[in-house]
């Protein structure tokens, strides 16, 4: 077996590759659910989140997926790696009826604390997304998954299928997430350096102080992540049968998370020249 790529190292590295052991895929998913749960007590104090305006209704989302989804009133829809709900809320308070999936135990109860709070009617389950259709029998019109999702998991196929699962016939997936080319560089170091493959079947380990929403804190952040390429994303969706209505590329992102991104008068990010693309968007749907 291939070991993972390290990056500042100081947690034994697993040794695995693409076709994982499953006890191999047990442990890099405990030491990412550890890491997701003792960031929500400090993403729900950041200011990134601000959940203060929040509160006071502010919504979470951005143009790309409110224009993307367009309206959603009354619609049934199943909310992906939600983190502890914001989105989902948002979601929520748009009038959708909304069901949100996480793996982190923390993030879920938060969640579930702050639906009850803002009075919405949210529900909220616990459990790896690869494993939603353990723990979700319902059908949706609707699919959504956003910025920083499948970037955690090893390998598509089984993500695709459960989304094709989970949408009911005529029913619309959508995702809005980080480009790979971004995942393509080590932000771990200063420059940043062009280190992974744009397809990176190997696990890449990460290790370092901090976190995206937080980058000051004392967390002590230890991931490990799998890039996927436009076409890997787009062959398992096709591949569970689902048909590809739009793919977008987009060269600016509503969020600030990588190094030396320009603000633009519009108040997204970019790279200085756009000289690739921060975001990709693919909207599907189930036809039978």
């Amino acid at each position: 077996m291939t070991e993972p790529i390290k990056d500042n190292l100081r947690f034994p590295p697993i040794e695995f590759n693409y076709k994982l052991k499953e006890t191999d895929l047990t442990t890099a998913f405990k030491i990412n659910k550890q890491t997701w749960n003792e960031r929500v007590a400090v993403h729900t104090q950041s200011d990134f989140y601000n959940l203060e305006a929040f509160r006071k209704g502010r919504s979470s989302l951005h143009c790309f997926e409110l224009e993307a989804l367009g309206n959603i009133s009354g619609k049934t829809l199943l909310h992906l790696q939600c983190h502890f709900g914001q989105d989902t809320l948002s979601l929520s308070r748009l009038g959708a009826l909304c069901t949100g999936i996480d793996f982190s135990e923390k993030a879920i109860v938060f969640a579930q604390d702050l639906n009850k709070e803002l009075l919405l009617d949210a529900t909220f389950i616990c459990c790896n997304v690869l494993d939603t259709s353990n723990h979700v029998t319902q059908t949706f019109d609707i699919v959504f998954t956003s910025y920083g999702t499948i970037g955690w998991l090893p390998d598509l196929a089984p993500w695709a299928k459960m989304i094709a699962q989970r949408l009911k016939t005529g029913g619309t997936f959508y995702i809005v997430d980080f480009h790979p080319i971004a995942w393509m560089f080590d932000y771990t170091v200063t420059p940043a350096v062009m280190r992974y493959g744009y397809d990176q079947k190997q696990a890449i380990y990460e290790q370092y102080m901090g976190s995206y929403a937080a980058p000051k804190s004392n967390l002590d952040s230890k991931e490990y992540g799998w890039n996927h390429s436009l076409s890997s994303v787009i062959n398992a969706l096709i591949g569970a049968g689902l048909s590809i209505e739009s793919i977008e590329e987009h060269p600016q992102s509503p969020y600030n998370v990588f190094p030396s991104l320009e603000r633009t008068d519009s108040g997204m990010y970019q790279m200085p020249n756009s000289l690739y693309p921060l975001l990709f968007s693919i909207k599907a749907t189930k036809k039978h």
